[in-house]
């Protein structure tokens, strides 16, 4: 028998969400959500295995094959530009990227960013003929310019409670987010009786939901 098809999942409440469009899919999930610290799940036929990792680091497994599939971030893939395929969006997930800042603040020509996502930000700016000053904060980036670290956030926003709580406000919707499937280059090629039927399976949800 081969091995089972491998498919790296983020922990966390996004897994969670994923669970019932799995089920439609016809994948088994009950081991996959026990509530125990194993870190490779193999459902009870043995045909798949999930990988369960931090978000930011599933791209990386599918990348080098060390799972055939994944499931990402939109917001990730963006901002590392990985070499995969992306073969279906699964429209869970949603949120927005955007632009926000102090209500009624004037930003400067040249305006301080503070962001987790360098790449996306930088490159929206210079999109905008914008030589803007990019700025790493891996959480709680609502709070730079509230002290004075930035003019302005690119952050993750799906209600836009936190922003409005903090008195900031949307400026610009950089993109719209979601969690897409993600595949092996190689492993799609070689696998692919066994991948594009999940894939197919998945799509039908996806589109009926």
């Amino acid at each position: 028998m081969s091995r089972p098809l491998t498919i790296a999942v983020p922990k966390g409440r996004i897994l969670k969400t994923l669970a019932p469009l799995f089920e439609a899919a016809g994948i088994d999930t009950q081991t996959l959500l026990s509530d125990d610290r194993k870190l490779i799940k193999e459902t009870p036929d043995g045909k798949l295995a999930f990988l369960l990792l931090k978000p930011d680091d599933v791209p990386t497994y599918v990348e080098y094959g060390a799972a055939d599939l994944g499931i990402s971030g939109r917001d990730t893939l963006l901002e590392r530009r990985y070499d995969l395929y992306q073969p279906l969006d699964l429209g869970v997930g949603r949120c927005r990227m955007v632009v926000a800042g102090p209500r009624g603040a004037v930003v400067p020509e040249v305006p301080r960013i503070a962001t987790k996502f360098q790449r996306i930000a930088t490159e929206h700016f210079a999109k905008k003929g914008i030589q803007a000053e990019v700025i790493y904060v891996g959480g709680s980036v609502e709070l730079s310019p509230l002290v004075g670290l930035s003019d302005l956030i690119v952050d993750l926003v799906e209600t836009g409670t936190t922003l409005k709580e903090n008195d900031l406000v949307e400026r610009e919707v950089i993109c719209e987010i979601s969690s897409l499937l993600i595949a092996n280059r190689a492993q799609y090629k070689l696998r692919h009786a066994e991948i594009a039927p999940l894939i197919q399976r998945l799509a039908s949800h996806v589109n009926q939901s």
